[in-house]
């Protein structure tokens, strides 16, 4: 298994709360988008993925639709209320880069200012020097760092078996034991060590942990109950979930439970859909980071890949139909989920408990959740 996502390109029943009737006050999820959603997570499931949930919110509304199966052994539909927690894979990244940018608003931290005014001599490797490569750089996937994730030793599903336990220290000393990809600024390549460095920078600038600055920051004030980082060998996820699946050695095996620290703020939040919609649209209505630091947040450099960009920590396209999708994706063991809003405050996220054969055409799926 892998933790990686690259950007935003990785990345049954309907439960509507509050459905206003009054033709005055603006209505929630229409009707027509459920059946269209509902149809192309069905496809999926179809196609072979285990489970799917497809969480719609907009004008304050929100619809949770689901397909498949929870439990392959039981059978068991995946239920659409409670929430159902999910791993979140590099979503996590975009809540790692709103902890930075909250420090950048404080002055504690400076976006153009070389790493190693933080943390001075941690990043020395061939090629790598943390004198050159600023903290914008790392959190747009500029900095040249190798990708963590290439090491056999940076494997979740495996370090769980194995009981496992990695440190920030550790994951380090992997970066560093490859040579740099390409000078610092050169070029955009999606590299999970950035966010790794990233964790480090928080710890080290706060004098906190990493989790406790993202409760205290981000999860509290928005009051988004279902979404944790779970600690060093926690390997469960907590409350009501469906399992994650993966083909291994041709047979679909239950890969739910991961060794949380080996991708760690890079990777391993637990969310619901409700909480994504919800912290997204707050992201976006400027109650997350302040205007100034949003506004660098949002801009972003091309991915080589269709129309996207990539900013600090969260990816953005123009749909078809000329909304703009910005949001983040996240692909861990058992789970692949696509997550984000428009700046008017509509908002999806799709969470898929096994990854799909052939990846779907993501710019159709978001369309039909997120086009007026």
């Amino acid at each position: 298994m892998r933790l990686v996502t690259v950007g935003i390109a990785v990345g049954v029943v309907a439960l509507l709360s509050g459905c206003a009737k009054d033709p005055g006050v603006p209505m929630g999820v229409s009707e027509n988008r459920i059946q269209v959603v509902q149809g192309d997570i069905d496809r999926a499931v179809e196609g072979g993925v285990t489970g799917m949930i497809a969480t719609l919110t907009e004008n304050g509304k929100t619809v949770t639709l689901t397909s498949g199966v929870a439990d392959i052994g039981t059978r068991a539909p995946i239920p659409v209320a409670p929430p159902q927690r999910v791993r979140i894979g590099s979503i996590s990244k975009t809540f790692t880069s709103a902890v930075v940018l909250q420090l950048v608003a404080e002055g504690r931290v400076r976006l153009d200012e070389p790493v190693d005014t933080y943390l001075p001599g941690l990043l020395r490797g061939e090629g790598i020097d943390g004198r050159a490569i600023t903290v914008r750089q790392i959190l747009r996937h500029q900095s040249g760092l190798p990708e963590l994730t290439d090491d056999p030793r940076v494997d979740e599903y495996e370090a769980a078996l194995a009981g496992r336990i990695m440190t920030p220290a550790e994951q380090i000393a992997i970066i560093l034991s490859r040579p740099a990809d390409f000078a610092p600024g050169a070029r955009f390549e999606y590299s999970n060590s950035n966010y790794i460095v990233a964790d480090v920078l928080v710890e080290r600038v706060t004098g906190a942990a990493y989790v406790d600055e993202l409760n205290r920051r981000i999860l509290k004030p928005l009051g988004l109950e279902d979404t944790y980082l779970p600690a060093p060998g926690e390997l469960d996820i907590r409350g009501p979930h469906p399992k994650g699946y993966a083909d291994i050695d041709g047979v679909v095996t239950d890969v739910s439970r991961v060794e949380p620290s080996v991708p760690w703020g890079a990777g391993a939040m637990v969310s619901t859909g409700d909480d994504l919609n919800r912290f997204y649209q707050a992201l976006l209505a400027g109650q997350v980071v302040p205007a100034v630091e949003l506004r660098e947040m949002r801009t972003g450099v091309p991915m080589g890949q269709a129309d996207m960009n990539y900013g600090l920590g969260i990816g953005s396209t123009r749909l078809p139909c000329g909304a703009e999708y910005v949001g983040h994706t996240g692909g861990i063991s058992g789970f692949l989920t696509v997550s984000g809003a428009t700046p008017e405050g509509r908002a999806v996220t799709y969470a898929y408990t096994k990854s799909p054969k052939a990846m779907p055409d993501l710019t159709a799926i978001l369309s039909h959740a997120l086009c007026p």
